[in-house]
């Protein structure tokens, strides 16, 4: 016959089981704040552009050619080309990101806390008198909350006149994640070379395979 305190254990470690298997299948989509600001010249299309890169990011290489990659396929389905020649430009791309990661648990960030205060469920465990060991449910292995930012500045490569600048911040629990960065850069591009609202909410699909 099976103990209780068996029956317990066994549904606790499916219960974990399962909210990890959760916690490591990927969004179906994630929802950017956008803000974006210009002034795009009025029937101006989109043309021949290189990447340029601030002194502090030339030290950063590998980052910088993720972001690159990212940002490229977004603008190319706006209609942008790449161009290895600079002199061939007419335009000038600069990308960055930041990664800012707060350890406050979840609940710090809940409009209303719910009836029993600040409290999340965990799996713990507690001893009781005589030695009786047992369950309980606490605020263990709270995920932090990280907020993945990318920035995209166009500029006329001739004038250097900034044409068009726009920004997306994506915020999750759990751990930055690089596949992200596409769909950030195309939520930030959503509107382009359009004014809009700022700061606004785009969402994007992440199709299946990025998951």
């Amino acid at each position: 016959m099976t103990r209780p305190s068996t029956r317990i254990w066994t549904m606790l470690a499916c219960l974990v089981l399962a909210m990890l298997m959760t916690a490591c299948a990927g969004p179906q989509a994630i929802t950017s704040q956008v803000s974006s600001a210009g002034n795009w010249p009025e029937g101006r299309k989109p043309g021949r552009y290189v990447f340029e890169r601030l002194p502090s990011q030339q030290a950063q290489t590998e980052l910088q050619d993720k972001l690159e990659a990212a940002a490229h396929s977004v603008l190319a389905a706006a209609g942008f080309e790449l161009v290895t020649d600079a002199d061939k430009a007419e335009m000038s791309v600069q990308v960055g990101s930041r990664i800012n990661v707060d350890q406050r648990p979840a609940y710090y960030y809940d409009p209303f806390w719910g009836p029993y205060g600040p409290w999340r469920p965990g799996v713990g465990g507690y001893w009781g008198p005589g030695g009786r060991s047992g369950m309980s449910l606490s605020m263990a292995m709270e995920p932090p909350r990280v907020t993945m930012s990318v920035d995209l500045l166009i500029r006329d490569h001739r004038s250097n006149q900034v044409l068009y600048e726009t920004h997306a911040r994506y915020d999750r629990f759990g751990a930055a994640d690089e596949r992200f960065y596409p769909f950030m850069f195309e939520a930030a591009m959503k509107d382009f070379p359009h004014q809009a609202v700022s700061p606004r909410e785009v969402t994007v699909t992440i199709p299946q395979d990025n998951r």
